[in-house]
């Protein structure tokens, strides 16, 4: 008698792997119903499956970084952040905060080494990467957090959009005071999400953008969930995927709704662009060069006033270090700087550097009026660590001696700096001040305008960074603080790029590199606050809180997740998705009979009707 053969034993198999998502799509109410057991394909998967897996991850987490780096000038395809954002909510989600944390340290470097290139165009790779790296640690707390929120592997874009905030906002203030330089929001000055600046300043914008690259990354797990189901469509999944694009949709042409109005009184502004003899650290090594070239620059100007070609300027503004000698000790410099206000007509803002305090120095705007000589004075109050000062100097040296050329510190200045004088047409000028990099800090740019400014300042001297997008990347966040505040800007740099900017952030003139030039013509001074003026920093405030808030609950979930594990033998983790998939962490375990029963299935029956006892 034959006997019943024994079925042959299966390989254990599971989910097949899909590289982007493998749970529930988005929060926000736009989840899909879950798919059954009988929807998913089951394939093996082997260690170079996996390996081949983290590596398409890493190589997605790159390319996110790069597509982020190109939203900035020069390239400034603003469209490119939140594609990026999109793409990394992707390779985020579901990580956990281990892998989270290594993949946000990978978009951060790939992002933050070729935008901050210029940092170190003079000084050596060390300044540059170290900077860059230091920036890239931000995002790898930002990756380690959402990894960690979206552990169901779920796309979150609430907590993705949050997070990125957040993060933003953490790099802006430490250390030593932060480095806010290529927030999100500075890409944006072309762009329908620039304009919501003027609501939500530039958290807002950095939400809104985030956001909306989180949607569509929902949209993309809705429609690769269908295709991975064995019995749906892939129309199924777009169908499904239309909820989240339309609002995604929604989100970018949001900023047409906002009005930046640009009426009111205007002043004719003349600004100089006088240029360096030489680019480099050097660029003021040639003694008095630099103010000789902006007082000439200035009387080519006035020329074209005395033969009626332009209008008599009603304030004239010179750049950051355009007096490289101290006006106030030096005579000379003095002499100069007078004779031009005299010759011009009109009130002059000069950038220099003070010799003052004793083995210190301060960087400084200084106002000289016809016939009334300096009047008021505005230091630098964020000067740049490990370029204008060196925190504690005795622990960096023993790590670079690099410190040491920065001789002698700049220190800090208090207040808010406000310049006031009145147009030929007798409108009252209250410009705001910003030197080089303060125009970056949300805080001081707003201090200004919150102390009555009608038109804002930005002297820079770019002449350290070369032809690099150091300067252009600038001169977009000048574009996107005219938004913020509905404020005029007057942006002045020694060598370039130098520009009259609208309060609706358009440019009116501008200047190439290195170059001898003028920027001029009339610009209006408004009063009106826009509502990111008003509500000052409370937009980064309530992400915080809003954050903290999901972070409580996600803790609170997973305890009590684990007081069921402990009480029903469930497991260790919970979660939706497996550890091998790209989109999820440790799954719940099965109880061992149950694995055991799955790759093992009982033999065939020894009784019945139609097998013999006998067996």
């Amino acid at each position: 008698m034959r006997v019943a053969s024994r079925p042959r034993r299966r390989n254990v198999t599971r989910r097949s792997v899909d590289a982007l998502s493998t749970a529930d799509t988005a929060t926000g109410g736009l989840s899909a119903r879950p798919p059954s057991a009988r929807d998913e394909s089951r394939v093996p998967v082997s260690p170079r499956s996996l390996r081949s897996l983290r590596s398409f991850r890493v190589l997605l987490a790159l390319v996110a970084g790069g597509l982020l780096s190109v939203a900035f000038p020069t390239a400034n395809v603003w469209v490119a952040a939140p594609l990026s954002m999109s793409l990394l909510a992707l390779v985020l989600t579901g990580t956990g905060a281990r892998k989270g944390f290594m993949l946000g340290l990978t978009v951060g470097a790939a992002f933050f080494l070729p935008s901050l290139q210029w940092s170190g165009i003079y000084v050596g790779p060390v300044p540059w990467v170290a900077l860059s790296l230091l920036e890239a640690f931000f995002l790898a707390l930002f990756g380690a957090l959402y990894g960690w929120l979206s552990s169901s592997g779920r796309v979150r874009p609430v907590a993705f959009a949050l997070a990125w905030v957040v993060a933003e906002g953490v790099r802006a203030r430490a250390p030593y005071g932060g480095f806010p330089w290529l927030k999100v929001a500075f890409s944006q000055a072309d762009s329908p999400f620039g304009r919501l600046v003027a609501v939500g300043g530039t958290p807002g914008v950095a939400l809104v953008v985030a956001l909306t690259g989180a949607l569509a990354a929902v949209a993309a797990q809705q429609v690769l969930r269908a295709d991975r189901a064995g019995r749906a469509r892939p129309p199924a999944g777009v169908v499904r995927a239309v909820p989240a694009l339309g609002v995604a949709a929604a989100l970018t042409l949001s900023g047409y709704a906002v009005p930046l109005p640009v009426q009111g009184p205007t002043a004719q502004f003349l600004g100089v662009q006088g240029n360096v003899p030489r680019a480099g650290l050097d660029f003021n090594s040639e003694r008095r060069a630099v103010l000789d070239n902006h007082v000439d620059a200035t009387a080519r100007a006035q020329q074209d006033v005395t033969a009626g070609r332009a209008p008599r300027p009603d304030l004239v503004v010179w750049p950051e270090n355009a007096s490289d000698i101290d006006p106030l000790r030096n005579a000379d410099a003095r002499n100069l700087i007078e004779g031009t206000v005299a010759a011009v007509g009109a009130p002059l803002v000069v950038g220099g550097l003070l010799e003052e305090p004793a083995h210190q120095l301060s960087n400084v705007a200084l106002l000289f009026e016809p016939g009334r000589g300096n009047t008021a004075r505005y230091v630098k109050q964020h000067p740049v660590p490990f370029a204008e000062y060196i925190p504690n100097r005795a622990f960096w040296r023993l790590i670079s001696r690099q410190v040491d050329l920065v001789r002698r510190d700049i220190v800090a200045g208090a207040g808010a700096g406000i310049f006031s004088t009145t147009a030929a047409s007798g409108v009252q000028i209250r410009a705001g001040l910003a030197i080089c990099f303060e125009v970056a800090y949300d805080a001081l740019m707003r201090d200004a305008v919150e102390e009555g400014a009608n038109v804002l300042l930005v002297q820079t001297n770019n002449a350290t960074f070369g032809f690099t997008a150091e300067s252009p990347q600038q001169l977009a966040i000048s574009r996107v603080r005219a938004m913020e505040f509905g404020r005029s800007v007057v942006h002045v740099s020694t060598v370039g790029q130098s520009a009259l900017i609208r309060p609706d952030g358009t440019v009116l003139q501008t200047t190439e590199l290195f170059t001898q030039a003028v920027v001029r013509g009339a610009l209006p001074l408004r009063v009106q606050r826009t509502l990111a003026t008003r509500l000052g920093g409370l937009p980064d405030a309530v992400a915080t809180a809003a954050l903290v808030v999901l972070v409580a609950a996600r803790l609170r979930t997973r305890s009590r997740g684990a007081g069921k594990g402990r009480g029903g033998g469930a497991g260790r983790r919970a979660g939706g998705a497996k550890w091998w998939s790209a989109a999820g962490p440790v799954a719940r375990r099965r109880p061992r009979r149950a694995r055991l029963q799955r790759a093992c299935p009982p033999r065939a029956r020894t009784s019945g009707p139609d097998v013999p006892r006998s067996l």
